[in-house]
């Protein structure tokens, strides 16, 4: 058995032979017969056939990956009429006397190079698509076939990399999974790959003898085997049927309300730590991201991160969410979670120590250049901001105040910024005791559980010699979620759950009946819980 290794772009289990996709190789002539005015007409007409091509490919799409995806083929249409685009083809025929194939796959070649160079990662995915659009206006004029990369038996394919239009238009029900030898998990392919819920590696590197051996693709586990043992095969086949189940009850609730037989509608979330996490997301057809963990971003990082790396990683999330809502945690470093580079003194007590929005506050520097990363990516979908630990309404307005200011650099500078709700974590008890003059200043609130019991109950949630001692259920803090949750609609803000308890499904029905309005909780536990959800009668008493 071999074992290689890349990165997944998502969870999932695929088991079947191999099959190498080797793209057929297009031959151009580079010098031309005709006159520069005519191969420019040949050019202008193939690339009205190739738009007609991708007008085809999205309506294809749309139907199977939706509106918001399907969008990157109306993308691929208007690169086709970039004037950068178009006047470097047009200055290689006028100049090299070269034909339009040699100029538009030279262009290509050139306008992906320069796209792969970039510092931002999101424009170096789009290296891909350049190349995607040049390719298929080369094969128009070549009358090339890509032909059929998927014939015969359902295989899992191997290729150096896969443009999107290739990707929509495999045969799905041979498809079992996908390995290429580049790509990036921030490309259109990646993002189709996770909408259309196939496994996936990426940066594998491969040889032409694994053509149509047997193997699993463990994208939990970010790798392939190749002639894999049989115990490993039936623990993966055993693995894949628990994946499968999960798929049926994926399909049984995709794009179905939350609603409660008794017409209450709640919103479902998930959790995140990094930009990695949304294929998860996506997958189990989470309503929104309910909390983003930006905290890891930091922790992920040898120096503080800057403004634009933070907005590249927010911007990903936020266009790949495609106007789902986003809710961003503000940085919650300290107690638990350190980074060497913020050179905090060490502390008796850390969880009651210099941490979260306390750092924040008193580090407005570190502070703003989140805040303005944020602010850049609301511009891209829809965004909130939460802000962690508050035990007070001018740590509130403090906080608020530094994001006005920010927004007014932003708009000094003509940067683009969009409409932000704000939010914060109730997590103390003092939070919870002023929850009405909290629920003035924002928009929602959203509680922090896991904390929020901890502080509760006195006990070091950490401390394994107290497990027996710690009771999530305690009434205190029952009491403590239904007076945060009745103070925040008495001022008109929405209450939800993001800790842990908010996926205990022992508790559900308790937090529908107090009236909470969003459950936060991992990807894994999004579609029980919506099962759950749908079978509640809350008339009943």
């Amino acid at each position: 058995m071999k074992v290689a290794t890349g990165k997944s772009i998502l969870n999932g289990i695929a088991i079947g032979p191999l099959r190498i996709y080797k793209k057929a190789k297009t031959q151009t002539s580079q010098t031309s017969s005709l006159t520069p005015a005519q191969e420019w007409a040949r050019f202008e007409e193939a690339s009205e056939k190739a738009k007609e091509q991708l007008a085809e490919l999205y309506e294809k799409a749309l139907e199977e990956v939706g509106e918001d995806n399907a969008a990157i083929f109306e993308i691929h249409q208007m690169m086709l009429e970039d004037d950068d685009y178009l006047e470097a083809i047009k200055g290689i025929i006028d100049t090299q006397g070269a034909t339009a194939e040699y100029a538009t796959e030279t262009t290509g070649e050139n306008f992906s190079a320069a796209f792969a160079a970039m510092d931002d990662e999101y424009m170096r995915a789009r290296a891909t698509d350049v190349k995607d659009i040049s390719r298929r206006v080369v094969n128009v004029l070549t009358g090339q076939d890509e032909g059929d990369a998927l014939s015969g038996q359902p295989a899992i394919l191997v290729a150096d990399d896969l443009t999107p239009s290739e990707t929509v238009q495999l045969d799905k029900s041979k498809l079992l999974g996908f390995i290429t030898r580049y790509g990036s998990s921030n490309s259109h392919t990646a993002i189709l790959a996770r909408t259309m819920n196939i496994p996936a590696l990426i940066g594998v590197d491969f040889d032409d003898s694994w053509d149509g051996k047997p193997a699993v693709l463990d994208g939990y586990n970010h790798c392939v085997y190749i002639d894999p043992a049989q115990e490993l095969l039936t623990a993966m086949e055993e693995k894949r049927k628990a994946d499968l189940k999960q798929e049926a009850l994926l399909q049984t609730l995709k794009k179905k309300p939350n609603v409660t037989l008794d017409g209450r509608e709640i919103k479902v979330y998930a959790n995140i730590g990094n930009a990695g996490d949304v294929g998860l997301v996506l997958q189990n057809d989470a309503q929104g991201i309910g909390l983003f963990r930006s905290e890891f971003i930091y922790l992920d990082s040898a120096d503080y991160p800057s403004e634009d790396h933070q907005f590249t990683i927010y911007k990903r999330v936020v266009e790949t969410m495609a106007g789902k809502k986003v809710i961003i945690r503000t940085l919650d470093i300290g107690a638990d979670k350190q980074a060497d580079y913020f050179e905090l003194d060490q502390e008796e007590n850390p969880a009651l120590g210099y941490r979260a929005i306390r750092i924040c506050l008193t580090r407005k520097d570190i502070f703003k250049q989140q805040l303005r990363a944020i602010l850049r990516a609301s511009a891209f979908g829809t965004v909130s901001i939460m802000f962690p630990m508050v035990i007070s309404v001018r740590e509130v307005r403090d906080a608020k105040e530094l994001l006005e200011e920010c927004r007014t650099e932003l708009k000094e500078r003509g940067v683009a910024v969009g409409e932000v709700e704000t939010g914060v974590m109730i997590e103390t008890p003092a939070a919870v005791m002023i929850a009405d003059e909290l629920a003035a200043e924002v928009d929602f609130f959203s509680l922090g559980t896991n904390d929020l019991s901890q502080y509760t109950l006195a006990i070091d949630r950490q401390n394994p010699k107290l497990d027996n001692f710690y009771d999530p259920h305690h009434p205190a803090i029952l009491r403590m979620i239904k007076h945060t949750v009745q103070a925040g609609h008495r001022h008109g803000c929405w209450v939800g759950i993001c800790g842990e308890l908010g996926a205990d499904q022992k508790l559900t029905e308790t937090f529908l009946r107090m009236g909470v309005d969003e459950l936060s909780v991992s990807p894994s536990a999004v579609l029980p819980l919506r099962k759950l959800i749908r079978s509640l009668d809350l008339s009943q008493e």
